[in-house]
């Protein structure tokens, strides 16, 4: 008897292979590693693609399972044996579909930014996974109601340099009464660190100039945040 990992997905039960499995009962009943499977279609003359399907879903360094695909990039996934630009490639543009899909509701649900959760998960699904710290400007008028958001700066892993003056020529140039910063923390871990509180009160400072006030300033981490001002520091 053949071990396991040397079937073939011919010589599996039909009820054991990812694509008759998904006509017959549906996508939902599939397991991760089917779900990914049936993407990279086939595996290797060794390896069922299920069995290369689980060693992609345990090879991100930052998190296991399918979160770990946001993280993997095409020479990481060329590594692996048996799969080649053509699958790495389809890999990291279903992640960046996941992302976009998960983005497209969250602006759906989200039109008013009065809540710290509102924003954080407006926000979430583009920001959790960036590998660079990027800080955010969300222009907002006297409702609470989104203007624009812009990109207002992007640093290294482990630093991010916010220009002050930038924050308040766009904020005026598009007529906003009020604004919130967010950045991400690319460790995962949203707690402020003592640069981001010394900018966060320069900006506070600033603001209260230009009657021109932060509302918040949100550290996104990994599908988690923090709130400057639930945090008491606003």
């Amino acid at each position: 008897m053949k071990p396991l990992s040397h079937v073939t997905m011919k010589e599996l039960p039909l009820s054991e292979r990812p694509y008759e499995k998904c006509l017959q009962y549906g996508s939902h009943v599939l397991s991760d590693a089917e779900l990914l499977a049936v993407i990279i279609r086939t595996g290797t003359k060794s390896e069922q693609s299920i069995e290369l399907a689980r060693r992609i879903l345990c090879l991100s360094k930052r998190s296991n399972g399918l979160e770990g695909l946001f993280y993997l990039t095409v020479p990481e996934l060329t590594s692996i044996s048996g799969i080649g630009k053509v699958k790495a490639v389809q890999i990291v543009c279903i992640a960046e579909l996941a992302k976009r899909m998960f983005e497209q509701s969250a602006k759906r649900e989200c039109q008013v930014f009065s809540l710290p959760e509102q924003i954080a998960q407006r926000f979430m699904p583009s920001m959790c996974h960036l590998q660079k710290e990027e800080i955010r400007l969300i222009l907002l008028d006297t409702r609470c109601h989104l203007i624009k958001d812009l990109v207002l700066s992007i640093g290294t892993v482990n630093t991010s340099i916010g220009d002050i003056r930038d924050i308040f020529i766009q904020a005026l140039s598009y007529h906003a009464t009020q604004f919130v910063l967010l950045h991400n923390h690319p460790s995962g871990d949203p707690t402020p660190s003592r640069e981001d509180i010394q900018f966060t009160k320069r900006v506070i400072e600033a603001g209260n100039l230009m009657d021109l006030p932060l509302l918040d300033h949100i550290i996104i981490g990994n599908m988690k945040y923090l709130s400057m001002k639930e945090m008491e520091i606003i």
